[in-house]
C-alpha cells in the first residue's frame, strides 16, 4: 500500500455515532479528508459542532445521507474514497432497544462492501465486536484470554441479538471477500470490547448507558457482571492503524483493555468523581437474586450468560503487528463519567 496522502478521502459510516465521531476526529487530526454517512443530513450542523470541540474540520469534512437498509446514497458515498471505515451498526440499547439488529448489520455491511468494490476502494476496515470472538460457553474460568482466532459458535450458546448481529455481519463480510467480487479491495476487521471514554456531544451511546445508570443510582445492588473495557479514542486509533498497515489485510484485530467488575467500576467512580458519584451503589446482588429477577425482566435475562464470568481478551496481535496499546480501563471509565456529568446527563 502506498503512503497515506493528505488529500486521501476516507469514508466513515455512521459519523453521528460514538465511535464514528471519534474516528472522524482522529482522521481529521491526521490530515485526511473525511466523508461520513448519516441517516439524515439534518444532523450535519450538530456533528460538525461536536467534532469542532476536538479539531477544526474546515472544508475537509463532508456528509452523505445513507441508510444501512437502503441502496440509495452508498455509491455516492464511496466514490473517490481510498479507504472505508465501516463503523455504523445498531446496538440493542437506546434508539434501537426494541428494533431488529441483525438485518441492518448484515445488509448494511454488504451494501458498504459492494459500494467500496465498485468505487475501487483500497481497503475497508469493519467494526465487528469481541462478541463475535466468544470462547465456548462452557470454557473454564481459568482458561487463557480469548483472541481473534476464536469465532463465536452461535449454535452452541444462547446468544443475544447483538451477538448474533455482529457475528453474522462479520462472517458475511469475509464470505463476500472470498467470493471474489471485491477486486483488489482488502478487508480488515476490528473487534472492540466494552467501549468507554469521553463523549463528543450529548448523545448517550448504548455502551455509556451502564455508567449513566450507575451514576443515577439506578443499578443497586450491582449484579456480579464485568467488562473488558477499551477507550473510544484508542479504538479509533486502532481502526486507523489497520487501515494503512500493509500486513493488516485479511486480518482480525481485538481491541480490548483491562477487565473490571461492576463493583470495581463503582469503586473507581466513587474515588475519582466524589460528589457526582454519591448515588453509585457499592453493594453486590447475590447471583440467585439476579437469576430470579431475570424471570420477569428480559433485559436482565440477556445478561445471564455473563453472570459471574470474567472474560478477558488478548490484544497481542494488534500490539505486535500495529504497535497499538490500550490505555488503562480506569482512565476510560472516569472519562466517560466526567463527560456525562459535564453534559448534565446524570
Amino acid at each position: 500500500m502506498g503512503a497515506a496522502l493528505k488529500d486521501d478521502v476516507v469514508l466513515v459510516t455512521g459519523g453521528s455515532g460514538y465511535l464514528g465521531g471519534w474516528t472522524v476526529v482522529s482522521l481529521l487530526k491526521q490530515g485526511y479528508r473525511v466523508r461520513t454517512t448519516v441517516r439524515s443530513l439534518e444532523r450535519e450542523a450538530e456533528i460538525r459542532a461536536d467534532v469542532a470541540t476536538q479539531v477544526d474540520p474546515g472544508d475537509r469534512l463532508s456528509f452523505v445521507a445513507a441508510n444501512l437498509l437502503a441502496d440509495e446514497g452508498w455509491e455516492r458515498a464511496a466514490d473517490g474514497a481510498r479507504y472505508i471505515l465501516h463503523v455504523a451498526s445498531p446496538m440493542g440499547m437506546g434508539e434501537f432497544k426494541t428494533q431488529d439488529l441483525i438485518r441492518p448489520a448484515r445488509e448494511g455491511t454488504l451494501r458498504v462492501l459492494k459500494a467500496g468494490a465498485k468505487a475501487g476502494v483500497e481497503r475497508v476496515v469493519m467494526t465487528s465486536s469481541l462478541q463475535a470472538a466468544l470462547p465456548p460457553a462452557d470454557f473454564s474460568a481459568d482458561a487463557p484470554a480469548s483472541d481473534e482466532r476464536v469465532w463465536t459458535d452461535l449454535a452452541s450458546r444462547d446468544a443475544t441479538h447483538y451477538t448474533q448481529a455482529k457475528t453474522l455481519a462479520e462472517q458475511d463480510a469475509w464470505a463476500f471477500m472470498r467470493q471474489g467480487g471485491a477486486g483488489a479491495m482488502t478487508l480488515s476487521t476490528v473487534l472492540p470490547a466494552f467501549i468507554q471514554g469521553p463523549m463528543l456531544g450529548r448523545d448517550i451511546s448504548g455502551s455509556l448507558e451502564v455508567v449513566a445508570r450507575m451514576l443515577r443510582g439506578e443499578l443497586s445492588p450491582l449484579p456480579r457482571l464485568g467488562f473488558s473495557i477499551v477507550d473510544v479514542r484508542d479504538l479509533a486509533d486502532l481502526h486507523l492503524k489497520a487501515m494503512t498497515a500493509p500486513g493488516a489485510a485479511g486480518e482480525r484485530f481485538a481491541g480490548s483493555g483491562d477487565f473490571l467488575w461492576m463493583s470495581d467500576m463503582a469503586r473507581v467512580l466513587r474515588e475519582h468523581l466524589g460528589g457526582p458519584a454519591a448515588k453509585v451503589s457499592t453493594r453486590t446482588a447475590p447471583d440467585f437474586l439476579v437469576r430470579f429477577g431475570a424471570l420477569f425482566n428480559p433485559e436482565i435475562r440477556q445478561l445471564m450468560p455473563n453472570l459471574g464470568l470474567r472474560r478477558t481478551f488478548s490484544t497481542a496481535k494488534a500490539e505486535r503487528m500495529l504497535g497499538w496499546r490500550a490505555r488503562p480501563a480506569t482512565e476510560a471509565l472516569v472519562a466517560s463519567a466526567e463527560s456525562l456529568v459535564r453534559q448534565g446527563l446524570v
